[in-house]
């Protein structure tokens, strides 16, 4: 099994790989390359096709973007991302069609041994991201590794979403948790 395998796989693997160094390499041209355009350059769609492992129509996404593969990355169609967003993509990240991130956003999959000494021996994982239909993630939120964020849910701007969302929920927070909504008792 290849270390590229084994990290989309969620296992243990070796982040200094030579061929993961190389993808991390050419996403780095191709983010740099994206990163210096503006809406109405014409080769944004073709960086973005490059860089990405698959995208619906009608995403926007605004520089700067930041990943760690970009092949990991999987948009539904009409997905918008603000300025800033970071996706560290080492497991795959899917995010459904019509769902709108803020500015500054990050989605992490990258994760780390608990262990000091597994931690010590360089070995890393990951753990995939998986965000549901018309979602909406307000700017500054953090989606840690492993969670399902449900469709239509809502997370506020700051959050740090530590647990699944339910389908519809809302959170907010630090650690993220449910809002009880005064629409209920109304």
């Amino acid at each position: 099994m290849s270390e590229r395998d084994k990290m989309i796989a969620g296992l243990l693997y070796d982040p200094g790989d030579p061929a993961l160094a190389a993808d991390r390499r050419r996403a780095q041209e191709l983010m740099r390359a994206y990163n210096a355009t503006i809406v109405g350059d014409g080769e944004r769609d073709a960086l973005l096709d490059a860089l990405l492992g698959g995208r619906g129509e009608r995403c926007a996404l605004r520089a700067p973007l930041y990943v760690d593969y970009g092949w990991n990355v999987f948009l539904g169609d009409g997905v918008f991302l603000n300025y800033g967003c970071v996706l560290l993509d080492v497991c795959p990240i899917h995010i459904g069609s019509g769902t709108q991130i803020g500015p500054y956003v990050q989605i992490l999959t990258a994760d780390h041994p608990r262990g000091a000494e597994e931690r010590a021996s360089g070995l890393e994982l990951g753990r995939p991201v998986r965000i549901g239909r018309d979602v909406w993630i307000g700017g500054g939120a953090l989606i840690l590794p492993g969670l399902t964020i449900g469709d239509g849910a809502v997370i506020g701007a700051g959050a740090v979403v530590t647990r699944d969302v339910q389908k519809g929920a809302t959170v907010a927070g630090n650690p993220a948790r449910p809002l009880v909504s005064d629409r209920a008792s109304a």
